[in-house]
């Protein structure tokens, strides 16, 4: 652990009045887990003090995913061609075939992704609570990894029998309650980074039991609550922003993903309740999901980015960013074309995209007094860029901020600081040391306590290998119907062409 970082000379990327991002050359000085400091020519406070040459670096505030899937790491490679309904029993429903030390490397393996993509903070929608094994391993696994994350614990819907396909009709046992009110009263873990949250997509359920599991999580604790929200044939005619709202549920403390398919009336509800949309235009453009909402001037106040399924898609900010902004460009510019007209020009720009993936998603999780943004007071959480690569070479040097956005990848994450500590330098993930057992319970099935990212790797490849064979005993065929009549699917919706 170090004492204070000082980061010399780099090209900071901050952010002005309106919210408008500009470079400026500066130093930064860290002491334990915030910013103290920023000026130029700052002095090393002690011997002690990690310096940081940054003058070909470009420092950003760490990115913000407001939603993911972190559980999903050995499924990584099945959906490259499934729309949802096919995503959903090779996907979704794996939890059944996961044991607690499965959870645990899955889980770990998502968050240290996020870290080596320079995601700082996500919110981990956490749907693969079979047991209390698998909540305890993966809260245990999240710590671990050394990310701030909103580990927002779901009660699941969990697979009976795959033949026929039958779920489990209770969907809060009393186990579930009794270790989500345990893990929120607990909560947070890792020295404040991890905050208990709570997923929910429940909505046809009895309007006082969603009432009551609302109320007691809120009392409970719970710091943060996100829903699914794909209204429309896959789940039916109805708006869990507006049902909550007439339940007297709807709140700042609410993350919507997707919501393709809000109306104005969810988007006047959100600006009143300063509820927010976590737009993932990855997975929503490939699953059918409608068109991403993060540039639709109804919408943007309330919208930050997420990434979804990093077993299905990339799970890096930068592609996000980049997905949307040219979407949006994409359908704006068409109108023009489509009236035989050229646009002067362009209405969404890399600014807007940088802050979907900063400041918004700070707020978001409500967290924009202490992330976010770069400036003394806030937690040191940051992502260096490297400028040499020949992605970046020129762009860096023209307007940093445009390099950020539509020229880095992953191999560009040169540094990631999180909450004060150095979790990538170099461009490579530096060991990390498991969670011992601080959330009671928790195991990872090894006594080893430093693992290197090729130790992980090795136990991923394992878990991933059991989760296949387990699989495979199990008769998949037809699968897409026994899916379509599970979830109460109108089957005439689903159809191969619409000519």
């Amino acid at each position: 652990m170090n004492p204070s970082i000082l980061l010399k000379n780099g090209t900071v990327l901050l952010h002005g009045d309106g919210d408008v991002p500009y470079p400026r050359r500066t130093d930064i000085l860290i002491e334990g887990n915030i910013i103290s400091q920023m000026g130029t020519n700052l002095a090393a406070p002690s011997a002690d003090t990690k310096v940081i040459d940054c003058r070909d670096k470009i420092v950003a505030p760490g990115f913000i995913d407001t939603h993911n899937h972190l559980w999903q790491t050995q499924l990584k490679g099945r959906h490259a061609n499934d729309l949802l309904l096919d995503y959903l029993p090779k996907g979704n429903m794996q939890g059944y075939f996961y044991t607690g030390h499965d959870i645990f490397w899955g889980q770990l393996g998502g968050a240290l992704e996020a870290i080596d993509a320079g995601t700082t903070c996500v919110v981990d929608h956490a749907h693969m609570n079979y047991s209390p094994e698998t909540g305890t391993n993966a809260v245990s696994a999240t710590v671990s990894s050394g990310i701030r994350a909103f580990f927002c614990y779901c009660p699941t819907s969990r697979v009976k029998s795959w033949c026929p396909l039958t779920k489990d009709d209770d969907l809060l046992p009393p186990w579930l309650l009794t270790q989500l009110e345990s893990l929120a009263k607990q909560s947070p873990f890792g020295d404040g980074r991890v905050h208990i949250g709570l997923a929910f997509d429940w909505f046809l359920m009895p309007k006082q039991a969603v009432v009551d599991l609302f109320e007691k999580a809120r009392r409970w604790g719970v710091k943060l609550i996100t829903a699914h929200y794909t209204k429309g044939p896959y789940s039916g005619d109805f708006s869990p922003i507006q049902i909550l709202e007439s339940y007297g549920l709807l709140a700042s403390d609410l993350i919507f993903s997707h919501s393709n398919a809000a109306d104005m009336r969810d988007a006047d509800l959100l600006k009143r309740r300063n509820a927010f949309v976590s737009c993932t235009p990855e997975t929503e453009m490939q699953m059918a999901l409608g068109e991403p909402l993060a540039f639709r001037p109804e919408f943007a106040s309330q919208c930050a980015l997420g990434v979804d399924c990093h077993s299905n898609n990339s799970s890096d900010m930068m592609t996000q960013m980049r997905l949307a902004l040219q979407y949006a460009r994409a359908r704006a510019n068409q109108a023009f074309l489509d009236h035989g007209k050229l646009p002067r020009r362009l209405q969404a720009l890399v600014e807007d995209a940088f802050n979907l993936a900063t400041i918004q998603g700070a707020r978001a999780v409500h967290m924009e007094d202490k992330i976010g943004t770069i400036a003394p007071g806030k937690l040191a959480d940051l992502v260096l860029f490297a400028t040499d690569s020949p992605a970046m070479i020129c762009a860096a040097q023209h307007n940093p901020l445009a390099a950020v956005v539509m020229h880095a990848s992953v191999r560009d994450v040169d540094t990631v600081i999180v909450d004060g500590q150095i979790r990538k330098e170099n461009g490579r993930l530096l060991p990390c040391e498991l969670d011992p057992g601080l959330v009671s319970g928790s195991r990872s099935g090894s006594e080893q306590v430093t693992w290197t990212w090729a130790d992980i790797a090795a136990q991923l490849l394992k878990s991933q290998g059991r989760v296949q064979r387990e699989n495979e005993k199990v008769d998949m065929t037809n699968m897409l119907d026994r899916v379509i009549e599970a979830h109460k699917v109108d089957p005439n919706s689903v159809v191969d062409s619409i000519v």
